[in-house]
Formats: structure tokens, sequence, C-alpha cells
């Protein structure tokens, strides 16, 4: 089925991003299924934030197309008019609300709740707090509810912040080097979390550290110069000629770019 004809979650085509001279988008093609889990690879400066930005609407392509599920066109569109389509971003540096508690954090992100004092403030449904113990128990924080987040380890604040953006009900999931900065058994966990999420929403993850992609990925892209260099496995990946000059080199495999 070609490309045109098939129905995708997040399509990029001809896509091109210049700042200042710099082309960091280069005529990028760029598909997600509906369900799916990709991982995004790439040496520094190959254009995968700037990939998650012009998806999320932080910034705008020069030329080109992005659309989200069945012709959704996001370049119109704004930054909090795309997050409520159902298009989610966590960043490398955890954001969380550091002197509530890990239950309140995940109650200010429930979908449909706008403010603080507003969020903190009104009588939760049970169905509410439902939702809430369900999410805790997914991301393994169901004995950490009433501890406050700025308590929690490096890793758990990062499976918190998943659980916040996971209470906002996205589509799809954009998730930039979960695994920086944790421990070998925090990234085995973090690698386990998200495998549980994929098929029921989409997720795409930028990750440099080889061991962890190779734990998720079952389609891996690789990014260089603003463009798709190759895709497939992380077999097929690693030992594509092209994608060991560029990027893997003669390094082992648990390396950083």
């Amino acid at each position: 089925m070609s490309h045109t004809a098939r129905q995708f979650i997040l399509s990029l085509e001809g896509v091109n991003k210049t700042f200042d001279g710099y082309k960091a988008i280069s005529d990028l093609n760029f598909y997600m299924d509906e369900g799916e889990l990709r991982v995004l690879i790439g040496p520094n400066g190959a254009g995968k934030s700037t990939l998650l930005d012009l998806i999320t609407g932080r910034t705008r392509p020069d030329t080109g197309k992005i659309e989200f599920g069945k012709d959704i066109n996001l370049i119109r569109l704004n930054e909090y008019e795309i997050n409520r389509l159902g298009i989610g971003r966590k960043f490398q540096t955890p954001s969380v609300y550091i002197d509530h508690t890990v239950f309140e954090n995940v109650l200010l992100s429930l979908d449909g709740r706008r403010g603080v004092f507003a969020s903190l403030f009104f009588r939760l449904k049970p169905e509410q707090r439902d939702r809430i113990h369900e999410i805790l128990t997914l991301i393994g924080l169901a004995d950490k509810g009433e501890t406050k987040a700025g308590n929690l380890a490096h890793g758990q604040k990062q499976w918190l912040e998943i659980g916040m953006l996971l209470a906002q009900n996205p589509r799809l999931l954009l998730v930039d080097e979960p695994a920086a900065g944790m421990t070998d058994e925090e990234t085995a966990r973090t690698g386990e979390l998200l495998l549980s999420l994929s098929g029921k929403h989409s997720i795409l993850v930028i990750e440099h550290d080889m061991a962890f992609v190779r734990q998720l990925a079952r389609k891996v892209t690789v990014l260089h110069q603003g463009t798709v260099l190759c895709e497939g496995t992380v077999d097929e990946v690693q030992n594509n000629p092209r994608v060991v000059e560029v990027y893997l080199g003669r390094k082992h495999e648990r390396k950083t770019a």
C-alpha cells in the first residue's frame, strides 16, 4: 500500500526547516502507524529535537506537510491546540510539581482539568480517583501517592512525568531520552513501561542508549542531517554501512552520541 493511500497517525512529507542559514530539517518524509512504538536515533545535530518541535507546534516548517490522524493539518495550529488533539510531549528533564504529592501531580494533569487551584479544590469523582490509581500502578508508583514529587529518585520522576502525560489521554506520546541519567535497573523498567503502553498509544522515543533501543525497538528510524537515513530493525540499522559510517562507528553497542 502506498504512503498516500495508507492511514497513519502521523505523517510528515517534504518538511524543511532552516535556522539562520542552518538546515535543521531537510526534505523529511516520516510516517508512523496507529499504536506503533518507534525509536528515533541519530548523532547530535541530526534534527531529532527539531522534529519534535515541528510536530508539537513549538516551531513551524518552512515548507512541507505535517498531518495527525485523519487529515488534521498541524501546521496551522498552536501548541495548546495540538496538545488538546492528543499529542503529549515529555522532555528529557522531568518537569513535575516538586512541592505537590505524586497523586496531586497526576490529578493536575487529568484530561480536562485546567489550573492548579481549580484542580486541587474540587470534589474528586470516584472514576477520577480510580483513574489516578490506575496510572500510579501502571508507572510503578502506587505506593508513592502521598510522597512529594521533589523527594522522588530521578527515574521515579521520569515515570511520574510519563504518568502525567497518560492522564491527558494522549493518542501520540513523544518521549525525549527517557533513559538519560538512569541506572540500569531504572532503564530496564522504563523500557518495560513504554512497551506496555504501545498499542494503546502511539509512541515516538528519541534515545541514544543503544542497549535501551534494542530493548524497545521493533522499528528504528535513523535521522542524519535532518532527513531519514534509513529505517528498519535494530540489527538492520546497526549493520547498515551508511549508519555505521555516520553514527555507530566502531563503538560498543551501549554508546552515547
